[in-house]
């Protein structure tokens, strides 16, 4: 009596299915990206120099205890208040600069008590080993946001004539020379500086203590 043959399962077309479903996944995937600050560092320099005197009343110092509780010049302060309590830090313009220059564009208290000028105020943010990040990326942004409102108030009153539709001047400055990165805008490049150069984020962070 003849043997029945054993039905086969037809795989050629297995191969194609399957890398079908790769493109699938790779194209609809969403891979999360790492955050991060964005910083700018100097370049090294080797030159040996005596570090600069800097006046109390020029640094804003922050700090954030194992507790998540914010600490401004070590009274505590809300989330909500930092934002304004750097502004008003930065805008002071109660002195000169380095260069003699007093600050004709600060609209500040010119308090003697607070800092000279953008040039020489200095934040300070110091942050516990047991901070949380959330905690920490909260403070870091709203330090960044005080220099960006500043940096954005001067940009409308210098650079709103070539930005009429804009909401933000200096933020359509810096989206222009995304776009435009591989064409040198040497205006552009030279309004975003000055803008900068107003109030030059001077950030600094100091390490956590080793416990």
């Amino acid at each position: 009596m003849a043997k029945r043959a054993a039905p086969e399962v037809n795989a050629g077309s297995m191969a194609d299915i399957a890398f079908l479903l790769l493109i699938f996944f790779l194209v609809t995937t969403t891979i999360e990206k790492d955050k991060g600050l964005l910083r700018s560092l100097p370049p090294i320099d080797d030159t040996e120099y005596e570090p600069p005197i800097i006046k109390q009343k020029n640094l804003f110092t922050v700090l954030i205890n194992r507790n998540n509780q914010l600490l401004v010049e070590d009274e505590e302060m809300a989330l909500d208040d930092l934002r304004e309590a750097a502004i008003d830090f930065l805008d002071n313009g109660g002195g000169t600069n380095p260069a003699g220059e007093s600050c004709d564009y600060c609209k500040g208290a010119r308090d003697d008590s607070s800092s000279d000028h953008p040039d020489k105020a200095i934040i300070s943010m110091k942050h516990d080993r047991e901070t949380t990040y959330e905690k920490y990326m909260e403070v870091q942004n709203e330090l960044v946001a005080a220099y960006n409102f500043l940096r954005e108030r001067e940009a409308e009153r210098l650079y709103k004539k070539y930005y009429p539709d804009a909401d933000n001047v200096f933020t359509a400055m810096l989206e222009e020379k995304e776009k435009n990165q591989f064409s040198k805008d040497e205006v552009l490049n030279d309004r975003i500086e000055t803008i900068k150069k107003l109030y030059p984020m001077k950030l600094s962070e100091a390490e956590p203590d080793k416990n």
